[in-house]
């Protein structure tokens, strides 16, 4: 069989990830360091990213309940102190997005809350007491703050005092919120979090991509209409990238294949068959390998840099695609896929995956993790998804 698809392999490269980290994750002042050069050394220490710092504890959590140990409990403990102790703002309230030597920015983001979410489901799992009130509690603000109703789907940003709520609308962060609702439900079994995963699935991946050819478009404007020019000059936009982005096709196969589980109907193994088909059929560097960034609405690459997380989601989403639909081509997929990850992206002598490369599969920067882009929580999360599938 292919070392790929042997448990032992995907185990074995979730701990050869984490320890990447492990010389110099603990920052003395507070939480985990989140910028790290290629070959583990750190820079820029102050700076931390709401999103780093709960995908972090996710991580640990996550390696905590696979393998167990006081390193990782230690660890995924330490990160959730920060962010109940510094990220969070009782008086707002709200979650800082970002800290930094020169100033924070406490911005109030949906797709922070969907992370502080996600944290908090993967702590309650792991017996965390007091993660289900935090989880609820964080889950009450996106509810009260962001959610439309109307829409079907969450407002993107606010003023730090919520005095006025932007008029953009956008899929990525409800996509991530579609996934913390799956993991909050599989954490608590409270049905609210299921209906409102299901929810947004609907909106985003039936109605909204009916508006846009059946694929996943990022942006809409307040009336729920695409906006096809938004950050059209801003490709690569971390947050908010113009065009269609390959690994948000992929990234939603995963997420109706892990609704399917729960709640299973038809329409969602068809829709996660189609945009991952799709998605792999433009975006697929034939002659280099590897999934491009972004494609534009004639189906022209329009970012031709590939980055780790649009393989990592991918390879996710083809293993469950492979045990969903039984079919072969799939696995193959997977296989082409990590084939590709190994080869490239994962870096064999310091560990850990390279976070963008060139079209010629270069390195474009020895900044291998950057607070709020990178802290390897995409492919950690595609091994262990794996690991369910093999």
């Amino acid at each position: 069989m292919n070392k790929f698809r042997d448990a032992d392999f995907l185990a074995g490269h979730i701990r050869d990830t984490l320890r990447f980290y492990d010389a110099n994750v603990i920052d003395p002042s507070g939480g985990f360091r989140q910028n790290y050069y290629d070959d583990g050394s750190t820079f820029d220490d102050a700076s931390k990213h709401l999103v780093s710092s709960c995908r972090m504890v996710f991580n640990y959590c996550q390696a905590h309940r696979l393998f167990g140990g006081d390193r990782y409990k230690a660890l995924m403990d330490t990160g959730a102190a920060f962010v109940r102790g510094t990220h969070w703002q009782p008086e707002r309230p709200g979650y800082v997005w970002t800290l930094a030597a020169d100033g924070n920015d406490e911005t109030n983001h949906c797709y922070g809350l969907a992370f502080v979410v996600l944290m908090y489901s993967a702590l309650l799992e792991r017996g965390d007491a007091d993660a289900g009130q935090d989880m609820n509690t964080a889950w009450s603000i996106m509810e009260e703050r962001f959610w439309l109703p109307d829409a079907g789907l969450y407002a993107d940003e606010a003023t730090p005092d919520w005095s006025s709520v932007s008029g953009y609308r956008g899929q990525n962060a409800n996509m991530h919120a579609c996934e913390a609702a799956i993991f909050a439900y599989e954490a608590s079994g409270d049905e609210r979090f299921l209906d409102r995963a299901l929810e947004l699935a609907d909106t985003v991946a039936v109605r909204q991509a009916g508006r846009s050819d059946g694929l996943v478009w990022e942006h809409f404007r307040a009336d729920m209409e695409i906006d096809w020019d938004y950050n059209r000059d801003d490709p690569a936009n971390l947050y908010r990238p113009w065009g269609y982005q390959p690994g948000h096709q992929t990234e939603w196969t995963k997420l109706l294949l892990l609704l399917h589980r729960h709640r299973p109907a038809d329409w969602m193994l068809t829709r996660a068959a189609e945009l991952f088909d799709r998605a792999v059929d433009v975006a697929w560097d034939a002659e280099r390998g590897g999934l491009y960034y972004g494609f534009d609405p004639d189906g022209n690459i329009c970012d031709d840099d590939k980055y780790f997380w649009v393989q990592a989601e991918s390879i996710a989403a083809a293993a469950l695609l492979a045990v969903a639909t039984g079919d072969a081509r799939y696995w193959d997929w997977y296989d082409r896929l990590w084939s590709y990850c190994w080869e490239h992206l994962v870096d064999h002598e310091h560990g850990a995956w390279y976070r963008v490369l060139s079209a010629d599969n270069e390195k474009l920067s020895r900044e291998k993790s950057v607070a709020g882009a990178k802290c390897d929580y995409h492919n950690l999360s595609a091994c262990i998804t794996a690991l369910d599938c093999v």
